[in-house]
């Protein structure tokens, strides 16, 4: 199926009401937060509930908690925010098309685009869309 024809049965869907939240949940994929590259918005333990439909329907966007494919270890997946988006300046360069600078929050713990360079588009996997866990502190990160 093609972005496009994928992005038209988004519109469709997220006309009905309900409808997106319901698709969007059981396609979520569900995480583990274990270290603290992210405290104090994410701590180690919690488990977050990510939109995997999110940037079919919007653009990424500065600020977004995001789950990225680590660009050199296809394996493994880190949750991080975008601090910049193309078109920006990034540790004195400007981000190409398609390109995006994610970092974690706790700086001193965090292995990020500090470390690895701009992350592509691709490498952004989902949206962070609810902190289900613990059950007494449900938010959106």
């Amino acid at each position: 199926m093609s972005r496009k024809s994928c992005r038209r049965i988004l519109r469709l869907i997220s006309a009905v009401p309900g409808l997106y939240a319901l698709v969007a949940f059981a396609c979520a994929r569900r995480v583990r937060i274990d270290g603290r590259s992210m405290s104090p918005a994410l701590l180690p333990g919690e488990r977050v509930l990510f939109d995997r439909l999110a940037f079919a329907r919007h653009r990424p966007r500065t600020g977004d908690v995001v789950l990225v494919q680590h660009p050199d270890r296809p394996g493994q997946r880190l949750v991080k925010r975008i601090t910049a988006l193309p078109g920006d300046a990034a540790r004195g360069r400007t981000l190409e098309r398609c390109e995006y600078w994610v970092e974690g929050d706790n700086t001193v713990a965090s292995t990020d685009s500090r470390a690895f360079g701009p992350v592509s588009r691709r490498h952004l996997l989902a949206r962070a869309w609810l902190v289900y866990w613990p059950q007494d502190n449900w938010r959106r990160p």
